[in-house]
């Protein structure tokens, strides 16, 4: 009896922490929601919202109160709020992001950022997707490629909200619809518009914090990431998602990367040609190899047809490539992840593409251990195994030596070999350990025996700078 007592009396004061810790971060909420004065919607001023005596957003006239002073809206954010802090989710909410595309992938990613907080929904039902987080707004288009400008049957294996009631409807009324039951106190307004030069200026103006590419048209993909190149814009890409089955080897990394995408091939190879781009743009894709091919297009007579005969647009898809709805899905969720970070400041190292296996890490543990014996005489002050080189040489140095990263970098690494690759000591008064090795071409190892770490600050700051970043990431991860 005496324990069932105690038992009783430790689950009444859980529920006690946790009812005070709810009030405290309502009251915690309870303060105004900071404007920038950059991220306002189209047309609004923050002194013209503010006057209002409102601190939220505004959409075509409609003034949202700040959703930080509601109880009900705060504890849907609770999570959020808890696991960012108060401050970085302000930061999330008062963010302007476009995001284009609603189909699987886009509706997913435009889903959880409705739930990350986005108050105001600017709906654009076109021939090209669009969507954005504006102030807390999102900003959408429907994308025609494949003729998807409306929900089908078929897409209800992969959309992230539809249902069969849908059918027929286009996809950004069909997102306003659900968006709404999901967070009542956000506005959208749903237009028609189709993605080209002529539309570019409104649907990218505005300064947006980061723009979403979830086409799957060539042409479209092509003239929107050189657009976003163009102005300065921070854009994250999808891929192919279609015809993949295994959703551990997803990725974000590099448009050169994504090797194994055939659509992003051809986008790779056009914007080199037409723009002058090479890389720099991060994207989501897959490792895997496509499982299957686009179905043959058969017109009515139930025969093999020529698709571009039926394209009622130039440039875009009529044939159906199959989909596993798990994977866009995933998709959706993953590029959501990677802004909503992104926008909150919490830096996350994605994993990065480096395709070498044990033997390539025994190498180089090896090769570490000769150049230790050669150079200091011993190999007492190596501190490493085998399972640390392989956190250093992926982890830190994404399989490439230290002088090929940039700090824009998002996880280029696609060498197959470890031929002309060492490891060595940053600082050669310290012990050959995970935070003091940094992995160098041999030449470039050599060069960098030859000289002490001041010569290096002095003579490259930047490098020294992001040698010794990545290297505090390690001490701060192991502890040493």
């Amino acid at each position: 009896m005496e324990e069932k007592v105690k038992i009783l009396a430790f689950i009444g004061a859980g529920a006690l922490l946790g009812s005070a810790a709810t009030i405290a971060i309502s009251k915690l909420l309870s303060d105004p929601l900071p404007i920038n004065n950059q991220s306002v919607g189209k047309g609004y001023t923050s002194e013209a919202v503010q006057s209002n005596g409102l601190s939220g957003s505004k959409c075509n006239g409609l003034a949202t109160p700040n959703p930080f002073t509601d109880e009900v809206v705060s504890e849907q954010l609770t999570r959020n709020i808890q696991f960012f802090g108060l401050e970085a989710q302000q930061k999330v909410t008062a963010s302007y992001v476009v995001v284009i595309g609603l189909g699987g992938v886009g509706s997913h990613a435009a889903s959880m950022l409705l739930r990350s907080g986005v108050v105001d929904l600017y709906g654009m039902d076109i021939g090209i997707d669009v969507e954005a987080i504006h102030q807390g707004h999102l900003f959408c288009t429907i994308d025609s490629s494949s003729l998807g400008v409306k929900v089908s049957v078929s897409s209800l294996n992969r959309h992230a909200v539809a249902t069969r009631e849908d059918v027929g409807t286009s996809k950004a009324l069909c997102l306003k619809k659900h968006f709404q039951s999901i967070f009542p106190e956000c506005h959208i307004d749903a237009k028609v518009i189709l993605y080209d030069s002529s539309s570019e200026e409104e649907i990218l103006s505005g300064h947006p914090d980061f723009v979403l590419d979830c086409i799957d048209n060539i042409d479209t993909k092509v003239a929107l990431l050189a657009a976003c190149v163009r102005r300065g814009l921070k854009v994250l890409s999808a891929t192919g998602a279609g015809a993949r089955a295994d959703p551990t080897r997803i990725r974000v990394a590099d448009l050169r990367e994504s090797t194994n995408d055939p659509l992003s091939r051809s986008v790779r190879h056009r914007l080199r040609k037409d723009h002058g781009i090479d890389g720099g743009i991060p994207v989501v894709f897959s490792l895997e190899k496509p499982k299957a091919k686009l179905l043959p297009f058969k017109g009515p007579s139930g025969e093999e047809e020529n698709p571009s005969d039926y394209q009622i647009v130039p440039g875009f898809r009529v044939r159906i490539i199959p989909v596993l709805g798990t994977i866009p899905a995933i998709f959706g969720q993953v590029m959501a992840s990677y802004v909503a970070t992104q926008l909150a400041g919490l830096q996350v190292h994605m994993e990065p593409v480096v395709n070498f296996d044990t033997d390539h890490y025994e190498i180089l543990h090896q090769r570490l251990i000769e150049h230790e014996e050669l150079l200091y005489g011993t190999s007492m002050q190596v501190e490493v195994d085998v399972e640390e080189v392989v956190y250093i040489a992926k982890e830190l140095w994404h399989g490439r030596s230290a002088r090929d990263l940039s700090i824009k970098d998002v996880g280029r690494a696609m060498w197959r070999s470890v031929n002309e690759l060492m490891l060595v000591r940053w600082d050669k008064t310290k012990p050959a350990s995970v935070s003091n090795l940094i992995l160098l071409r041999f030449k470039e190892a050599d060069e960098h025996e030859s000289r002490s770490l001041e010569d290096i600050k002095e003579e490259e700051p930047d490098f020294f700078v992001r040698v010794t970043t990545v290297l505090k990431r390690a001490e701060l991860e192991f502890g040493f």
